[in-house]
């Protein structure tokens, strides 16, 4: 059976055990209503106090063959070490003390005022780990597309995962397959800091405020809001893009077959069984399985609508729709489809 349990450490379960007052954890949950991708993103602390390095095998030992009174000499891998960079998110939220006293209930009301704040963070933070390249914006991280942007070989190796839906516009759409993991893919957080949104209560301040040529100033609450992140990939193997989906032609005879083009995604997963997830069988005594992550499926809201018809109808049996945590979930063979609305229409073709 595929992974659908919270088996590793995602932001929501990091703000759980560190904020036990329970009001980080509450904006963070809050903030997964929005952007699925918080549900299911393995975090790690990283190895380098500005982000994390990974050391990513390139090449495989060849063995020789031998025979009997002839020598043979060591082997081993090829590998390399590729540091990511962590980025840094912050802003302040400020609010006049007279407004948040109004109802009697100021806590309350200023996190309902924050909420605004926090939806804009959470959706540059969505739409950082899937476009966000740090070679052109080095304040930013490197997000999964400039990694999986092109088809041509000769310039990447992960272009043997972009599988081309045929659309040659610049009204594309993606579909993304990660498989969550340690030695696959995973967010992290700067060593020595802390995971996932940080907020801090400033209280009350005077706040200064232009107004024309001069300043004035009044008294308000202000909160300070930081999120340290980055994204690992260490095995590009496990991450597929379904890239040049055409968003404006979901119908017809020249639509793309998004169930195919998932069928071909997941064939392309470096250890993943049809209709397996991303468990394989082991040959351990127990019978036991080994886990190389969770593996998701991500689309933006247009495609899942689509999917979601399909999954409603009887005699589709590979989408299926389930209950899951509370929630309608919409699965392919098993593996389940969350909603990134960060995810595109409106993407150039990837050749």
């Amino acid at each position: 059976m595929p992974i659908i349990g919270n088996q590793y450490s995602t932001y929501a379960d990091h703000a759980r055990r560190m904020d036990p007052d329970g009001s980080i954890a509450t904006i963070v949950n809050l903030l997964s209503q929005t952007n699925e991708l918080l549900e299911d993103m393995l975090v790690l602390e990283g190895n380098l106090p500005t982000g994390h390095q990974t050391t990513v095998r390139t090449g495989l030992p060849q063995a020789t063959w031998r025979l009997i009174n002839q020598g043979i000499g060591d082997v081993k891998s090829e590998t390399a070490q590729i540091t990511d960079t962590a980025g840094s998110l912050e802003c302040y939220s400020t609010i006049d003390k007279d407004l948040a006293e109004l109802n009697g209930n100021t806590p309350a009301f200023r996190l309902s005022e924050d909420m605004a704040v926090l939806e804009g963070m959470n959706q540059q933070m969505s739409q950082a780990y899937i476009y966000s390249n740090a070679l052109s914006t080095p304040a930013q991280i490197m997000g999964l597309a400039p990694r999986f942007s092109t088809l041509n070989l000769a310039s990447a190796q992960t272009a043997k995962n972009v599988v081309d839906a045929g659309g040659t516009g610049s009204t594309n759409t993606s579909i993304w397959i990660v498989v969550w993991g340690k030695g696959t893919c995973h967010g992290f957080f700067p060593k020595g800091s802390q995971a996932g949104l940080q907020h801090k209560d400033l209280g009350e301040v005077t706040h200064m405020t232009a107004v024309g040529a001069s300043s004035a100033q009044y008294q308000a609450y202000k909160s300070h809001y930081k999120w340290k992140t980055g994204l690992s990939v260490p095995d590009w193997q496990y991450v597929v893009r379904i890239a040049n989906i055409d968003a404006l032609l979901l119908t017809g005879n020249n639509a793309a077959d998004i169930v195919e083009y998932i069928h071909r995604g997941l064939g392309l997963i470096k250890t993943l069984p049809a209709g397996q997830g991303s468990v394989q069988k082991t040959d351990a005594s127990d019978g036991g399985q080994m886990s190389m992550g969770k593996t998701v499926i991500y689309c933006n809201r247009l495609i899942r609508t689509y999917l979601n018809i399909q999954a409603s109808n009887k005699h589709n049996m590979q989408l299926s729709l389930s209950e899951y945590a509370g929630k309608i979930q919409t699965n392919f063979l098993g593996i389940p489809i969350r909603t990134v609305d960060s995810i595109l229409n409106t993407e150039a073709r990837v050749v």
